[in-house]
This record gives C-alpha cells, structure tokens and sequence, in this order.
C-alpha cells in the first residue's frame, strides 16, 4: 500500500535546509519500503564548479592560502549534490540513512532494518521523513521519496 509519493526540485538556495514531510501509519503494518532518488548526482560543468570552489575559499580558507588551494582545485571536483533522509516515528528517532548515493531502497520492520534505521514495532500514527538538503550544487536536483507499507499476513 502506498503512503507517500512526493516529487519536489531543490536550488542551491535550499543548501543546509531540511524538508520535514508527514505521513500517516495505519495499524497492522509489517513492513515499510522506502525509497528515495534524487538527480542529477554531479555537477557535470567545469567552470560552474571551479567559481563555486573559489567562492568557498573566500569564505573558508585563510588569504595566505587560498593561492594553493585554487590550484589544486581539481582534486575536489567533481562537485556533487547531497540529499540523505532521517525517519521520526510517533514516539521520536527512527533513525538517519546518511549514504551518497543518488537512488537509495532502505526498508524496515520489527524485526531489522536498512543500516542507520532501527528495526522495532511500526506503529500506528503521525510519522515524519525529513530530506536533508545538504549540499545542491546543480541549478536544480530533483527528487523523489517514496515510502510503502506491507500490511501484517491475515489483516486486511
């Protein structure tokens, strides 16, 4: 049965910003299937990078050394979008599957779960996924999260 089927574009504007999105857990759930995408994965052009690296080393990196490190910019490329999901159930923390990879399938039950979620009983009512907006280096990524529930044997 599915809960959820959200499709949304983050900018880079969004970058370190969190995205909560409720959904209801009906009784008599064995199983939820979760499955999240996001694209494009990489920064494909050069000099958008290499301006976004300079940027940040204005910020971050002392004057005397920013010289070195524009000419070694090239071990940081290519840059990459980041969107990992956290999982809150009625009671509170489900867990966090920080992985970079741009299609994740994670799942949980009572009895185990996708590493980063805790297995345990799936209880009924308000649950909460967040999107973690990490980095959005592209001029959009687009996402998708997807979340499905299979219902206990002999409920219906």
């Amino acid at each position: 049965m599915e809960l959820l089927d959200l499709q949304g574009s983050a900018v880079p504007e969004q970058s370190r910003t969190h995205i909560r999105i409720p959904f209801e857990l009906q009784a008599n759930v064995d199983r939820l299937q979760i499955r999240l995408e996001y694209a494009p994965k990489i920064l494909e052009d050069r000099e958008a990078a290499l301006n976004l690296l300079q940027e940040s080393y204005e910020l971050y990196i002392l004057p005397e050394q920013r010289e070195q490190a524009i000419a070694r910019a090239d071990r940081h490329l290519p840059l990459k979008n980041l969107i990992t999901l956290s999982l809150d159930d009625p009671n509170g923390y489900r867990g966090a599957c920080h992985r970079h990879d741009p299609v994740q399938e994670l799942f949980l039950s009572r009895e185990s779960a996708s590493p980063g979620l805790m297995s345990g009983e799936l209880e009924a009512g308000a649950w909460i996924a967040t999107l973690s907006l990490h980095c959005i280096v592209t001029p959009t990524c687009d996402y998708r999260l997807r979340i499905q529930a299979a219902e206990k044997e002999g409920s219906a």
